[in-house]
This record gives C-alpha cells, structure tokens and sequence, in this order.
C-alpha cells in the first residue's frame, strides 16, 4: 500500500498500476440528506418585560448516544438576537456559518445604519430555511429567534425546517414543548403576563425548565446555555450547570434487586 496520506487506502501505482477512479462518477440522481443524524435537544424561550431569555443545553446526540457534551446552540447575532437551534448538529453548523457571513457584511455594507434587528433575522432565516426545502434539501433544524422588534418590543418567534413560523410569548422545540410548555405558560399564558415578567422571574422559570427537561428527556444533559437579549444587548452565559439535580431519591426506591428493607 501507498503510506503517504494523501494516498491513504489506495493501491501502490507501481505495482498495480494508476488509481482508476472512473467509478466515482456519478451518473444516477442527485440525493440529499434523508434524516438527521447528530442532534440536539430541546431550546426553550421566555418573554419578560425588558426582553427575552433563551436556554439550551450542550449535549450532541449521536442516535441514542451521549456523544458530545459541549456543544453550544445558542448564537447570538450582531449583539442585539440570539438564535437558537435543535435538530442536526452540520446543519446548524452550516447555518453558524452563513449568519457569520452575513453580519460581516451587514457591519460593512451598513456601519452606521441599523443592522438587522430579531423581526428582520427571523424573517430571513424563514426564507432560506423555505427555499431549502422547496429544493427538496432541507435544513433539519428548528430555530427560535429572540430580540428585538422594529418597535424595540420583546420579539420571539420559531422557524421549522419547512419554513413554517410562528409566535408566541414562550416557546420551546422538541420534547420542550411537551414538558417545558406547560411551566412556561403557568407564568405566562398571554402577551399581558409575560409583560409583567421581572428578568429574575424570567430566568428563574427557565431554570426550573431546564430541570424538568433534565429529568425528563434522555436526550438532555445538566449543562447548559443560557442568553439574556435586552436594549442593552445580548448576555450569554455558557456552561452553567443545573443546582439541587441529584439523583439521592433513587436510594429510597424499593422492589428491585438485593435490597435490606
């Protein structure tokens, strides 16, 4: 064998003569990915008076398996949104990426002016993620947007990978939005509640969701994500790790193995 590693698994030339690599060309249909593959979890998102807190844990499921544990899908967005993603790690990679880009270009087509507040990012990421699927390539993710709305008013809004939006004063994705909806709306049914909000209370309730999706969805982790978007800007904080999620309850259960009651 060639051990050079641009040759790696190749055939020596010498002896076997020149690579054939006609069978790489691809005649059939084009094809596209049919499901993702290493996901994440649950994001969740509550409105306050001032703004919008957003929470995510940091684990990269791989099928079933714990894969990843740092994984941060949180992205804030020229200082004044956060986007946050579940569903296919690439894609979200993919989509990092390109809204990299187009704050770059934002910063220098416009310095002076306006950049794209949360209303304009969640409109435009509706757009690419709908025009992705009309190409029969789809985005697998689902994404909340939080900020700001033309108005200064606290904006958050979800985008599905078939372009599907919607808005809410809490939101989650995934099992969130079996088991972390319902806390969210005791506090906050309508727009008048969640206005009442304190950024504490706010924060609070989306720690105690964070512990139920703990708890409760095996595909979670104790490690989290947590961005506070505000006038003033965005304030992430990574890292941060669930308090009181011990496990001593267990040592009461009776009924199964070797056990002195």
């Amino acid at each position: 064998m060639d051990h050079r590693p641009q040759a790696w698994g190749r055939p020596r030339d010498d002896i076997y003569g020149a690579y054939d690599a006609s069978f790489m060309n691809r005649n059939g249909p084009t094809t596209h990915t049919q499901q993702p593959i290493v996901t994440g979890t649950s994001v969740i998102a509550i409105k306050f008076k001032d703004g919008v807190v957003m929470a995510a844990d940091n684990l990269a499921s791989y099928g079933s398996l714990a894969r990843f544990t740092d994984v941060k899908r949180l992205r804030p967005f020229a200082d004044a949104s956060v986007v946050g993603f579940s569903g296919d790690i690439s894609d979200m990679q993919y989509l990092d990426r390109h809204l990299t880009d187009l704050a770059l270009t934002e910063a220098y087509d416009s310095p002076d002016s306006a950049r794209l507040n949360a209303s304009n990012l969640h409109r435009y990421l509706s757009k690419l993620l709908y025009r992705r699927r009309s190409k029969f390539d789809p985005l697998w993710n689902h994404l909340l947007v939080a900020g700001l709305d033309d108005k200064g008013t606290p904006f958050l809004a979800a985008a599905d990978l078939l372009g599907t939006t919607y808005s809410a004063p809490s939101l989650a994705t995934g099992f969130g939005a079996m088991l972390a909806q319902p806390v969210m709306r005791r506090y906050a049914p309508d727009e008048e509640s969640a206005a009442k909000l304190t950024r504490e209370e706010a924060v609070d309730i989306i720690k105690e969701c964070m512990k139920v999706l703990f708890y409760r969805d095996a595909r979670s982790l104790d490690s989290y994500s947590l961005a506070i978007v505000t006038k003033d800007g965005v304030e992430l904080r990574e890292n941060q790790k669930l308090e009181d999620q011990s496990w001593a309850f267990a040592e009461r259960i009776r009924g199964y193995g070797t056990q002195t009651v």
